[in-house]
Formats: C-alpha cells, sequence, structure tokens
C-alpha cells in the first residue's frame, strides 16, 4: 500500500467544477468589466519582449503604434496579472492535491517527442487562432457566451466541432 503522502487527491466533479468556473468568469465580469481571457495577456508579455529586445520595430512598426502610445508598459495590463495567478494557482493546486510534478501525459504508442512535437504544433495554431479570433477559448468562447454574445456561441460551436471532427483522425495517438 501506498504511503499516505504519495496518495493522489482524485480530481473534481467537473460539474461543480464548471459551475465554479462560472462564478469566477460573472464575478469578473462584475468587478472588472471584462471577461476571462488569457491571449491577451500573452500579448502584452510579447509586446514587452519586442520593446526590449527589438525598439527599432517597435518603434517603427504600425501595429505597435497603438501600444507605443501609452505610456505603461504592457505588463501593467490586469490580463497578464490574471495568467500570473493561474500559474501561482495551479502550483499550489498541485501541492495541494499531490499532483505537483513533471510528467508527460501520452498514449502508449507515441514516443515524448512526437507528444512535445505536437504539443507545441497545437500551441502555436490556438495561438494564432487566438489572435486571428480576437481572444482565446476563455476569452472569446467561455466569456463571449456569459454574456450571451452570438460570436461567442459560434466560436464555441466552432471549437467544439472542429475538435469533434478532427477527434477521429487522432485517436490512435491517445488510444
Amino acid at each position: 500500500m501506498k504511503k499516505q503522502e504519495e496518495v493522489m487527491r482524485p480530481y473534481m466533479n467537473p460539474y461543480i467544477a464548471g459551475f465554479l468556473l462560472g462564478i469566477l468568469l460573472l464575478v469578473t465580469i462584475y468587478i472588472t468589466g471584462r471577461g476571462l481571457g488569457a491571449s491577451g495577456g500573452v500579448k502584452s508579455m510579447v509586446l514587452l519582449l519586442v520593446k526590449t529586445f527589438q525598439p527599432d520595430q517597435w518603434a517603427g512598426g504600425e501595429y505597435y503604434r497603438q501600444y507605443a502610445a501609452s505610456p505603461d508598459s504592457p505588463l501593467k495590463s490586469w490580463l497578464f496579472f490574471e495568467i500570473v495567478g493561474v500559474v501561482i494557482g495551479a502550483f499550489f493546486s498541485g501541492i495541494i492535491s499531490n499532483r505537483l510534478g513533471f510528467k508527460i501525459d501520452k498514449g502508449y504508442k507515441i514516443t515524448n517527442k512526437t507528444r512535445l512535437l505536437l504539443a507545441g504544433l497545437g500551441g502555436i495554431l490556438f495561438g494564432l487562432g487566438s489572435q486571428l479570433g480576437r481572444g482565446c477559448t476563455s476569452g472569446s468562447a467561455l466569456s463571449g457566451m456569459a454574456v450571451m454574445s452570438f460570436g461567442g456561441i459560434l466560436t464555441m460551436m466552432a471549437i467544439f466541432g472542429a475538435a469533434y471532427a478532427l477527434a477521429y483522425f487522432f485517436r490512435k495517438i491517445w488510444i
């Protein structure tokens, strides 16, 4: 039998977790006037990197002009602090549930290298899609649906529709 400290706590009931996420979303909208979203915070970090390491691009790029006009650092965006809070919260959640550690979740038919390459490719595609779609899943779909935005509903339908359509082709990787 495993020692008590090695036993992992079970995951939260997904219905309770979804309900709590909805409450958090409504509180966020009430307090900040905006919903949740991570792509804006990532964009703030990228903008700071461009400003720091490519000052000529920052000064001359048309895209950066709207950000360059603001005297504040892009990291003063509340979305940046949301991402920091998510990372800190995930860390403490891992400690509390005894799940803190590094591992690669994958099917038994693929290697760690293939899994990491596919995860990286998926992350890049999702990042590009979040910029083209003016928001990530949280910002565009979840927050959009919370305020009954037609665009948010369409986004969520597109995300789930694409996932169901592509799951058949990628199932061999996981099972």
